[in-house]
């Protein structure tokens, strides 16, 4: 019966859904953006994780990616996804919660998202567009500490 409750009480994260919320692709420029170019594009890839609970063990977090492709002042292409999944947590101890659902989550979610935004350039008629690996225990940490200045309280000069 010991081995029963230990696995009854052991930490699990499961996924119980993915889905794709939104999804946008822009290619103003076609089909003249699509003609060989002397240069590369410059890219600008933003990132945003979000978590909502559900129930008390069940969270729906969001990984939000948007690519955008500029060359001079002109958008060549622009790419925006919301990915999502929903989580079942339990067993974790309450000060695991938050970096679960920023860092582990998310790093679940990545490389479906990713793949998403591969296809969506290359299906727009320009080669994939790979997102290198996102560290999102640094993105968390950052998070933190912006968080944390924001809730400091600045003294009063007399």
């Amino acid at each position: 019966m010991a081995d029963d409750n230990e696995q009854a009480s052991a930490p699990s994260l499961n996924i119980l859904a993915q889905y794709t919320k939104d999804l946008s692709f822009e290619n103003p420029g076609a089909p003249r953006s699509l003609q060989s170019r002397d240069k590369a594009p410059a890219i600008n890839i933003s990132v945003n994780v979000n978590a909502n609970p559900l129930s008390e063990n069940d969270f729906d977090v969001v990984l939000s990616l948007s690519a955008e492709a500029r060359e001079d002042d002109k958008i060549v292409f622009a790419a925006e996804l919301v990915y999502g999944g929903v989580f079942r947590i339990t067993g974790f101890p309450q000060e695991h919660m938050l970096p679960l659902l920023f860092i582990e989550c998310p790093r679940l979610l990545f490389p479906f998202a990713r793949q998403i935004i591969s296809d969506v350039t290359r299906n727009g008629g320009f080669p994939p567009l790979m997102i290198d690996p996102i560290d999102f225990g640094q993105m968390f940490s950052q998070r933190m500490a912006e968080e944390q200045t924001k809730s400091q309280v600045q003294p009063l000069n007399s």
